[in-house]
């Protein structure tokens, strides 16, 4: 099997893509150290991640087949490619949204991959982060790097910004030497982090990371955390800017960035459809979001940098309650009274304006992860 494994190896070459091989027994201090942060409820919202706990830690109780991952990393330290003219465009975005959704870009490498490999007579399935894999434990156990502080996956070879597929084959494949960590006693990652959301162990507090908030989170941000936002409008790339290890940043020939996603107009978020917006961003990144939350994030935003007074009244006409109820808090944080809103017919400013003037604590909790958003 091992000319089919070298044919595999060109042919990740051929896609430009960086590759290493890992078996798929992780170590059991990675297995404990991913149940202990499950059990202290640091995954906050994502409960798919609790979900299949041991078949994402020992992928051949799934896949008997399998044997092996080869892993595929596609750097993505993309060059600002500077702001369109006209619209709104304050906030940052992370640079992973910048280009098209990396999942459909390296997803159909590892689809020409998989064909390659069952063309070999090879047991073969690829996965770019959508399915119950460790990919990062997977990353680390290839030999390629390590896992650093800030729980992201850092190499010499690729810095701190890399996509990862993984092609589950079934070749047997030995574990490499491990990388050892190359963080030593450097802390910036922790010390960038706007929220405290990195205890230091290389595991993460998700209901305090700005790129949960900003993406997964599904409903009002507590306003104690607006501050940490700051100008994220989507994700945040603080941890990863202050890394030593970015100086040696790539990026893939087929993730090209683009203006209108690096810089957006924030008016699209308020004023296209649902069906409007998810055309003119079908493919990207900000579709895991929503137009809903896009408008949520935009409105912090703003607030945050004292600007945007007449659209958050516009917003408070939104059809969505996240985006009303969040316009009026944005108000309120730039000095407007709400008061007069405890009057007002729409159930959820009426309930926003009680929570902001102290009569009904909590009043927010309905629209928390897992909760049923009420209204359109």
């Amino acid at each position: 099997m091992e000319g089919a494994r070298r044919l595999l190896e060109e042919a990740a070459r051929e896609e430009g893509l960086f590759f290493a091989w890992a078996p798929l027994e992780l170590p059991e201090a990675a297995k404990a150290r991913y149940r202990a942060w499950l059990e202290a409820g640091r995954q906050a919202g994502m409960a798919y991640l609790a979900r299949g706990v041991e078949e994402r830690l020992e992928p051949r109780r799934r896949f008997p087949e399998a044997h092996s991952a080869l892993l595929l990393f596609a750097p993505y330290a993309l060059e600002d490619p500077g702001a369109p003219k006209g619209g709104l465009r304050v906030g940052r975005v992370a640079r992973y949204a910048w280009s098209r959704d990396y999942h459909l870009v390296l997803g159909e490498s590892l689809a020409r991959l998989e064909g390659v490999a069952q063309a070999l007579g090879l047991w073969a399935r690829g996965y770019v982060d959508h399915g119950p894999l460790p990919e990062r434990s997977l990353a680390a156990l290839s030999g390629a790097g390590w896992v650093g502080k800030s729980g992201m996956f850092l190499s010499p070879q690729l810095g701190v910004h890399a996509f990862i597929g993984v092609l589950l084959t079934s070749l047997e494949v030995a574990a490499p030497p491990p990388h050892p960590s190359r963080c030593g006693r450097c802390t910036r990652c922790l010390s960038a982090c706007p929220t405290g959301a990195l205890p230091g162990d290389g595991t993460l507090e998700a209901g305090r990371c700005v790129s949960y908030l900003t993406i997964e989170h599904k409903g009002p941000v507590p306003e104690a955390l607006w501050e940490g936002i700051g100008d994220w409008l989507f994700g945040c790339d603080l941890c990863q800017e202050v890394c030593p290890w970015g100086r040696f940043g790539k990026a893939w020939e087929r993730l090209r960035p683009e203006p209108e996603l690096a810089h957006p107009d924030l008016l699209d978020f308020f004023r296209l459809s649902g069906r409007a917006f998810q055309r003119k961003y079908q493919g990207t990144a900000f579709l895991r979001a929503g137009r809903a939350r896009m408008a949520r994030n935009a409105l912090i935003v703003l607030a945050n940098l004292g600007l945007g007074e007449r659209l958050m009244e516009e917003a408070l006409k939104d059809p969505h309650p996240l985006v009303r109820r969040t316009a009026l808090r944005a108000l309120h944080r730039l000095g407007r009274e709400v008061g007069a809103f405890l009057r007002s017919p729409d159930e959820a400013l009426r309930a926003e304006a009680l929570d902001l003037l102290g009569e009904a604590p909590g009043a927010v909790d309905g629209l928390q992860d897992g909760g049923q958003v009420p209204g359109p």
